[in-house]
């Protein structure tokens, strides 16, 4: 994508264009939200895609991300807050380090695992290893979810914008469903 003294005017155009338009979207990329799905992801755990430098780096905010507690709604309201439950507990417990060392025991088990094969599903990975990862299968599920883009979202509006037209305003919703349904199916075959 370098420009070439060969290039004409409207290539050094688009050259420069796509250049700027890349650095924007390498800009607001969330690295680090990558870095966690890829730590996550069974068949990528291994981090070969990020320099060695940056590896234990993941792992150390992957613990860290274990080690704080989940958000939870202030509107729920199920018991005796946290904070004064957890004093309670302490005060009681005669070992304060084995909080810390969890985190870290769950995260050097999963990576004990081996690594899977291109073809399998993280998502059906962590469902069926849920039980053996019970810390982590959580955070795996929030971050392998999201789609990597949002084209079948705009495709499935699309759909529906050419089944809603002026003439076809009145359908009902259920309607709506159904042929979009209808034309997902046949499409397919």
């Amino acid at each position: 994508m370098e420009v070439s003294d060969e290039d004409p005017a409207y290539v050094v155009r688009f050259k420069a264009k796509f250049q700027e338009d890349l650095a924007s979207r390498q800009e607001h990329t969330n690295n680090a939200w990558l870095k966690i799905a890829t730590a996550l992801d069974p068949r990528f755990k291994d981090l070969k895609s990020l320099p060695k430098t940056d590896r234990e780096a993941v792992w150390t905010t992957l613990g860290g991300m274990l080690r704080s507690p989940p958000r939870r709604s202030p509107h729920t309201e199920d018991g005796p807050p946290k904070k004064k439950m957890n004093i309670l507990l302490q005060m009681g417990s005669d070992s304060e380090s084995e909080e810390e060392v969890q985190p870290d025991r769950a995260i050097h088990r999963y990576r004990a695992e081996p690594t899977t094969s291109m073809e399998d599903c993280p998502l059906q990975w962590w469902s069926s290893h849920a039980g053996a990862h019970d810390k982590l299968a959580p955070l795996a599920r929030k971050y392998l979810a999201t789609p990597a883009s949002t084209v079948p979202c705009e495709r499935l509006f699309s759909v529906a914008g050419h089944i809603v037209q002026k003439k076809r305003s009145a359908l009902l919703s259920e309607n709506v469903v159904k042929l979009v349904c209808l034309s997902n199916w046949l499409k397919d075959e």
